[in-house]
């Protein structure tokens, strides 16, 4: 069993800061990259950032120079350090990350469950 624990989320006046966490947890071998997405209400999930095990990090255009995406690999651990945030942030971030358990061949992708980040204008 592999679970993906989100934390941080909450409301923010326009123009703040949030840091978001995300463990993996369970029989975990290894983790490949790990992300965040978010969800705004009535639209498609989007990629928020991406990051490998070696710590190359990529990022959606609408979060570019705002966000930063990093990573402890020891303890199969990611941060969103969120800045300037703005209404349009507003979404629900879910974890997302590539795990091989104990006898896995390959890497299977897993989902946290998410946090609200509700940005106030």
């Amino acid at each position: 069993q592999v679970q993906l624990v989100e934390s941080g989320g909450g409301l923010v006046q326009a123009g703040g800061s949030l840091r978001l966490s995300c463990v993996a947890s369970g029989r975990i071998t290894n983790v490949d990259d790990m992300a965040w997405y978010r969800q705004a209400a009535g639209k498609q999930r989007e990629l928020v950032a991406r990051i490998t095990p070696e710590g190359d990090a990529s990022y959606g255009n609408s979060v570019k120079g705002r966000f930063t995406i990093s990573r402890q690999n020891y303890n199969y651990t990611i941060y969103l350090q969120m800045s300037s945030l703005k209404p349009d942030d507003t979404a629900v971030y879910f974890c997302n990350a590539d795990v091989v358990r104990p006898g896995d061949m390959e890497f299977y992708n897993y989902w946290g469950q998410g946090t609200q980040v509700t940005v106030s204008s």
